[in-house]
């Protein structure tokens, strides 16, 4: 099992902005042909990012039946599958990434559906996405994920990490929850811009530990330990080991 030692080495020392799961489309976007999948596409929004971000894209989107984002889909112009929350109705090492926005806090086995998504994988593709941390009751979800937890699943599933990085921390995340759904829905657009720049934690830790002179992994490990959103990259090794 990867321990915390390990973990804590992944986190990058290339900069500590706040992101999202759309980042790592944008991150990968130099490849050509791209065998990509929506794990959770929900309305299929992840398909207009990646047909700017890949020339050459092959998208397919999964979901189960019934959900509120499903219910809300009304596009026609890329494929979307339905399977049961766990099995994955693709055949072994089909897809170069399979991408996962706010989807695993939903799932009612996580466990096995990380097996899964490693099966579906290339050797060497790639696992990225984000899920819920520290984020309140939304859309039947079910669970909230510990970086170093969400690390140890996929790491028993195959799935090796590349890294963590911070979405927007989890204070912001419940007080919006707090607003919009309670008292102050004239708020939605502030809190909106939130997701898109370092949200007031974030500010917070990244003035506080750069006046200490932490350095730029330091401080996305302090940002990623408060997120309410946490984002990920995995990669499936070429050998079939997860180390």
């Amino acid at each position: 099992m990867i321990n915390i030692e390990q973990v804590d080495q992944r986190f990058p020392n290339d900069h500590n902005r706040q992101v999202d799961a759309e980042y790592y489309i944008h991150r990968h976007s130099t490849a050509s042909h791209i065998d990509f999948l929506d794990l959770g596409a929900g309305d299929g929004r992840s398909y207009d990012v990646a047909r700017q971000a890949f020339p050459d894209l092959n998208w397919i989107g999964v979901d189960i039946e019934n959900s509120p984002e499903v219910a809300s889909r009304s596009r026609s112009d890329c494929r979307f599958h339905t399977f049961d929350g766990v099995n994955l109705p693709f055949q072994d090492n089909s897809f170069d990434v399979v991408y996962s926005r706010q989807v695993f806090e939903h799932v009612r086995h996580p466990e096995p559906l990380l097996h899964e998504v490693a099966r579906v994988l290339k050797p060497g593709g790639v696992f990225v996405g984000s899920v819920s941390q520290m984020e309140p009751f939304h859309s039947y979800s079910l669970w909230n994920f510990t970086y170093y937890g969400f690390a140890v699943l996929a790491d028993e599933a195959g799935l090796s990490l590349s890294e963590f990085r911070p979405g927007i921390d989890g204070v912001t995340l419940a007080v919006r929850h707090f607003a919009l759904f309670g008292l102050a829905q004239e708020m939605r657009a502030i809190f909106a811009s939130m997701f898109a720049v370092d949200s007031p934690i974030n500010v917070l830790i990244g003035n506080i530990a750069s006046g200490r002179r932490r350095s730029v992994a330091e401080i996305n490990r302090l940002k990623t330990t408060y997120c309410g959103h946490l984002c990920f990259e995995f990669q499936k090794p070429f050998d079939g080991s997860s180390r």
